[in-house]
């Protein structure tokens, strides 16, 4: 069995379509959803609305990582072998699915895979990233105009490796995570509540890297249709901010060993 997770928050019915088809449910497929719209009346449980498709509705918003969590100890009960954390603006091809599946079945050490990410237009999105440091993101945001910081961007989401070939890299994005539920279970793995929203796929994708493979999949291919939220929204841009803040006192802000070697690794996987 395979499971997957949409964290619904007055999501349009059109998306909600579009990721229940390319998913497509099945008996060995089961979708969820979490609805954190706080005028949705509390369940106690999941309700199945459609054939292997169902919804808890929360009665507030819990969170994204919160929120996915529920779905992520639903799939650990069923013994799902596969779980997928799914953006709910998200378009592919079912078979996206099988051909993950059928990577992981042969590399017992990958415990996550993203594919390739394109937008609407067919170009490709580079989620690829080393851990980040507080200048990453700084500069990445608000300093992007100038020369040094694209230089300092290009190096931080692994540009020159040509996005061309399979690659074991310490921070994917959260947009599409499939990942060995087998792996969650073993090691408690969930996302960091403390997180609301942001950073929360950066602390995760972390800890998974520590005990496994996080690989980059070019081989399939999967449309995100990228808002880009915090970057047209002062609310949004708030949330990015403290839940960065959160991220590196977890981590560490200048000093953190273990970011060090891990990127080192990603950047000279030979050595």
């Amino acid at each position: 069995m395979i499971t997957a997770s949409v964290v619904l928050f007055h999501t349009s019915q059109g998306l909600i379509d579009t990721v229940t088809r390319s998913f497509s449910p099945s008996e060995n497929r089961r979708l969820f959803f979490v609805d954190n719209s706080p005028e949705c009346p509390r369940d106690t449980d999941f309700t199945e609305i459609s054939e292997n498709v169902f919804i808890f509705q929360t009665g507030k918003n819990l969170g994204y990582g919160s929120a996915h969590n529920i779905a992520i100890r639903k799939a650990i009960e069923l013994q799902s072998e596969f779980h997928v954390v799914l953006n709910p603006d998200l378009s592919f091809d079912p078979s996206v699915i099988d051909e993950l599946a059928d990577y992981a079945h042969r590399h017992s050490d990958v415990v996550y895979m993203l594919p390739e990410v394109v937008n609407e237009s067919g170009e490709i999105q580079h989620l690829c990233k080393l851990l980040p440091t507080p200048s990453d993101l700084i500069f990445r945001r608000f300093f992007s105009f100038l020369p040094s910081a694209s230089e300092k961007n290009d190096r931080y989401i692994l540009l020159s490796s040509g996005y061309d070939h399979i690659m074991n890299v310490p921070c994917l994005s959260g947009c599409f995570m499939f990942m060995r539920t087998e792996t969650l279970a073993k090691y408690d793995l969930f996302f960091d509540e403390r997180f609301f929203m942001y950073c929360e796929d950066f602390d995760l994708m972390r800890r998974l890297h520590m005990v496994g493979k996080t690989i980059y999949y070019p081989f399939a291919q999967i449309t995100h249709h990228h808002e880009r939220s915090s970057y047209h929204s002062i609310k949004m841009l708030c949330h990015h901010i403290a839940s960065a803040v959160k991220y590196f006192n977890k981590y560490g802000w200048w000093h953190d060993a273990e970011r060090d070697k891990v990127n080192s690794e990603a950047i000279s996987p030979s050595s």
